[in-house]
């Protein structure tokens, strides 16, 4: 069933109500959930998201008894994921003049998720605005909530907030206004939040500072129900969730360098966790003692392990370390590899093998990209000669995810 409801004047919820059983995230969602899309039907008409590329065509079927799909002068897409910008494909072959509306980054991803090479494309920064024709809309970028390119999108006019994934439910609702409900939504507001947003916590402040100049009246994202009562009560559980827990975690980081490289990843790891009020460890295994290097790790929350590489192996005495390790009982603790390296890096891979055979919590990419999607978080950390541009981007971005880690309220 395809909803249409009036919000305000000329702005209509346009998306898909799916009640089954839906596979997600590696989920079931025994509720169901909706795929929330909105046209504003202004002087130069906009839609506002489309919905999950399986329901692409009677979204666009169902748009074109409200408007002339020619006539569409604008699709902002808030974030790439096919559940949102699925119908894009079908919808801008149906609207060949609208120019897309997104962050940069999500440029290349929806040109080669849907062969749109050719269409235009209005880039948007934080603070822009963007007339339609009786109605401005204002965007902030909301970078990993929960990927990349997000952003958000605020109706100044109607003072109606559009944030895609964020203050999501997943509920299949029949009734659209979360007052409406029959129920006290909150325990599905929370559980889609724990599920979808608390992995990238770290970035909630971002969204809290862009909402400080908006003087939202209504929240409509892409899922489930809109708000518009008690608006700040979930902006509140947001920023409360977020908060990082008591402090007293700590981090150890031992290393061994050849020419530096190694040496400068290990400071900037410890720089991002003490920017988290993490209490850090660093030690040069071949200039500390490895028995003082072993009791730090004995107390230790999170443990980084790195090196070098050359001639296909780690260097210094930092095998040593790694031995003793695995006799250690670890459990509970977070362990990541880590290193520089010119050609392959050998080493970096020799101590991701150690690792594993302790029973840490090793972080490893494939691990990451199940539970949370992010693309941008590497482990191990492999930085290619010196850390610097976006290899410097993603050992901090690593760090900021242990550190989350270690962190979570949940």
């Amino acid at each position: 069933m395809m909803n249409q409801v009036m919000l305000a004047e000329n702005v209509y919820l346009v998306g898909k109500n799916d009640d089954r059983k839906v596979p997600f995230h590696r989920l079931v969602l025994e509720k169901g959930t909706t795929y929330n899309a909105y046209l504003l039907k202004t002087e130069k008409p906009t839609v506002i998201d489309t919905v999950d590329m399986e329901f692409g065509r009677e979204f666009v079927e169902h748009l074109s008894k409200m408007v002339e799909l020619k006539d569409i002068q604008y699709i902002v897409i808030n974030h790439t994921e096919p559940d949102h910008s699925g119908g894009l494909a079908l919808l801008s072959r149906r609207a060949p003049e609208a120019t897309i509306v997104c962050t940069e980054p999500a440029v290349n991803e929806l040109k080669e998720m849907y062969n749109l090479h050719s269409r235009n494309f209005l880039v948007v920064k934080d603070g822009d605005t963007l007339d339609i024709g009786g109605k401005t809309l204002k965007f902030k970028e909301t970078p990993y909530l929960h990927t990349q390119e997000t952003m958000i999108t605020y109706c100044v006019e109607d003072k109606i907030l559009f944030p895609c994934d964020i203050f999501s439910t997943h509920v299949a609702n029949h009734e659209v206004f979360a007052d409406q409900a029959g129920f006290d939504i909150t325990d599905d507001f929370i559980g889609y939040y724990q599920a979808i947003i608390h992995p990238h916590r770290r970035y909630v402040k971002t969204l809290i500072d862009a909402l400080e100049d908006l003087d939202v009246q209504m929240i409509a994202p892409s899922h489930g129900f809109i708000l518009r009562e008690d608006i700040e009560k979930y902006v509140d559980i947001y920023e409360s969730m977020s908060v990082d827990c008591p402090a007293g975690k700590k981090a150890v980081i031992v290393y061994t360098t050849w020419r530096n490289s190694t040496k400068k990843i290990a400071e900037n790891l410890k720089k991002v966790l003490e920017e988290s009020n993490i209490e850090v460890s660093l030690f040069n295994a071949d200039k500390s003692d490895k028995a003082e290097i072993i009791e730090s790790i004995k107390h230790a929350d999170a443990v980084f392990v790195g090196s070098s590489t050359k001639y296909a192996d780690m260097i210094g005495r930092l095998e040593d370390v790694l031995r003793e390790m695995t006799k250690m009982n670890l459990e509970g603790k977070i362990g990541a590899a880590f290193g520089s390296y010119g050609w392959s890096g050998e080493a970096i891979e020799v101590i991701q093998d150690y690792l594993t055979q302790t029973n840490m919590d090793v972080q490893s990419t494939s691990q990451v990209i199940k539970t949370t999607g992010m693309t941008d978080v590497e482990f191990p950390v492999r930085v290619r000669f010196a850390p610097k541009g976006e290899q410097l981007r993603k050992v901090e971005h690593s760090a900021a995810y242990v550190a989350d880690l270690l962190l979570s309220a949940v």
